[in-house]
């Protein structure tokens, strides 16, 4: 097991410095076993793509990354198993191979498995649930170093899943899997607000996978992608009185597509598609900090009113924002858990103070519509706000309590913003 002394250590994008003091590297489930068992605070360290304290620990840090992923398909159950530690991508490109896919994919496939599905992070699609819906089983080890597993439909599955990391170190991840499909990226630019907001369900149900770009201001959404299967119905040749791009864009006006995904229609599998950019570059890399809030679909044209009416405030800092749909699920803490919803995030410039000033006012614009911050983003929100947003919040802090009762897992995150400490 390899072990290293964390100096300077920084997240994806640069914005915070792990304040662990070892990171540990097992390269075995014992290996894992004995690192958990024998520290005094310790917590599992993906992909370093969250922008907060989520994945810090003040003792010990253990990165998955040298663990075998061991992926093992099931073809009759129509289910992977696979080491949480392994990126979305390379699962992505393992599945296909063998014929099979998942049901999305988040905008980076760069991510780690354990790391996305325990902040409940999403693709798009308004009949896609998040990726944490494609869990049915978790191998865990515990604070004791001895090793649980969850299957759907038992116990506390629905709170084990979106875990924050408070419960133990995911091991293992079994999702559910199809046959693989092909998916063709279409762009189109200038949409008026006015024809998306008369039917924002229609709008983000003409693809399997709906993205709205904007920035605010004006009377237009600057770029919508659609993402369609080939087996569905044709994409329309023009999106709500929007322009077919006629060569590929990349989010961010301005920035060369090269790191994005192939788009002008040309169909290729799902592994290619889903995600906005490919595996093989490494975008925005301490160039951005990110925040999300999620509210029920019912209030999308709200939501997205008070946003545009705070463009002078937000257009200033912001790189681009994403709006996106997502389907409702029955995780405890998931954004989505019972109520189909809708995305509102936000890629800022890497202008932290500025940032973080102006979250209690995005916060208060949509407290009404009962908006849930993404867990691994940037939020000003703390445990008193984000308790009755969530009906299981209580149940969630009691599971917690049964599994970790000296409080191993937790940090100044869970702290703040579950155990109200």
């Amino acid at each position: 097991m390899l072990e290293e002394q964390v100096r300077d250590t920084l997240n994806w994008a640069g914005n915070y410095e792990y304040r662990a003091r070892t990171i540990e590297h097992p390269t075995t489930l014992g290996e894992l076993q004995r690192a958990v068992a024998s520290a005094g605070h310790v917590k599992a360290l993906g992909s370093r793509h969250s922008f907060n304290d989520i994945a810090d620990s003040p003792g010990t840090l253990v990165s998955l990354d040298l663990m075998d992923p061991d992926v093992v398909i099931d073809e009759a159950g129509l289910t992977v198993t696979v080491g949480a530690g392994v990126r979305y991508g390379v699962l992505a490109e393992q599945l296909q191979r063998r014929g099979f896919a998942i049901h999305n994919l988040a905008s980076l496939p760069h991510i780690s498995v354990g790391g996305a599905i325990a902040t409940a992070t999403h693709g798009s699609g308004n009949g896609n649930g998040n990726l944490s819906t494609a869990v049915v089983g978790l191998e865990i080890v515990t604070a004791s170093g001895d090793v649980v597993t969850a299957t759907h439909g038992s116990g506390d599955f629905d709170g084990m899943v979106v875990g924050l990391g408070a419960l133990g170190i995911t091991s293992r991840v079994t999702l559910r899997v199809e046959p693989t499909f092909e998916v063709r990226q279409n762009v189109f630019t200038g949409i008026p607000w006015d024809a998306v907001l008369a039917d924002y369900d229609a709008a983000t149900s003409s693809a399997y996978s709906v993205s709205l770009f904007t920035d605010w201001s004006g009377d237009s959404i600057g770029q919508a992608w659609l993402k369609s299967r080939t087996d569905a119905a044709p994409v329309p040749t023009d999106f709500f009185g929007g322009r077919a791009a006629d060569r590929a864009l990349h989010p961010v006006p301005g920035v060369a597509a090269d790191h994005c995904t192939q788009q002008l229609g040309e169909p290729g599998p799902w592994s290619d598609r889903l995600a906005h950019f490919r595996l093989a570059f490494t975008p925005s890399n301490g160039e951005e900090l990110q925040t999300e809030y999620l509210v029920g679909r019912e209030h999308a044209v709200e939501a997205i009113n008070r946003m545009r009416a705070l463009a002078p405030r937000i257009s200033p800092l912001l790189q681009v924002s994403e709006v996106r749909s997502m389907a409702a699920d029955e995780l405890w803490l998931s954004n989505n858990y019972r109520r189909d919803g809708i995305g509102l995030h936000f890629t800022w410039k890497p202008l932290q103070p500025e940032v973080e000033a102006l979250l209690p006012e995005l916060e208060a614009a949509l407290a009404p519509l009962g908006a849930r911050p993404h867990w691994g983003k940037l939020f000003a929100a703390d445990a008193a706000g984000l308790a009755p947003l969530y009906p299981r919040f209580d149940d969630f802090r009691a599971l917690a309590q049964r599994m970790d009762p000296e409080g191993k897992f937790r940090n100044a995150f869970l702290d703040r913003t579950v155990f109200g400490v």
